[in-house]
């Protein structure tokens, strides 16, 4: 059980609000930014076989499922201090034989896209709420399973 705090749920719907200002620019900030460091992930994302193209509505639509996924579960973790992921979400990451790795370079490319959206709106606070949403989405996803 993870203690999860209102002003902490606010923070990430705050974040949600940001990128969903402009969600083809943040996809591709986030999925730049996760090839970048593993351009073998190229090969988990159908829509990046042409590469990361703005105008794809793949591209967009799981990037903006992604950080709605973690805008989720920071309500879950308000709610019950934990967070429950979808099986057919765990099957789908489980096929892909996603490892801990994998799940840290998104991790760490879904902050840095939220901070550029959140501009001078980031703090350490917002950045912790942010981190604990997301990693406990992704252990829910890997117990999923």
């Amino acid at each position: 059980m993870v203690a999860f705090s209102d002003k902490q749920e606010a923070l990430v719907n705050g974040a949600w609000e940001a990128f969903k200002a402009d969600i083809p620019k943040y996809s591709v900030v986030f999925y730049t930014s996760i090839l970048e460091k593993a351009p073998a992930a190229k090969n988990l994302f159908s829509f990046l076989a042409n590469g990361v193209d703005p105008s794809n509505p793949k591209l967009t639509g799981h990037a903006e499922k992604l950080f709605g996924l973690v805008r989720d579960s920071a309500a879950q973790l308000k709610a019950s201090g934990a967070v429950v992921a979808d099986a057919a979400l765990g099957a789908v990451h489980s096929q892909k034989a996603v490892t801990d790795a994998q799940f840290l370079v998104v991790k760490e490319a879904f902050v840095k896209t939220l901070k550029e959206a959140v501009g001078d709106k980031w703090s350490d606070e917002l950045s912790g709420a942010v981190e604990v949403a997301y990693d406990e989405l992704a252990a829910a996803i890997k117990k999923a399973y």
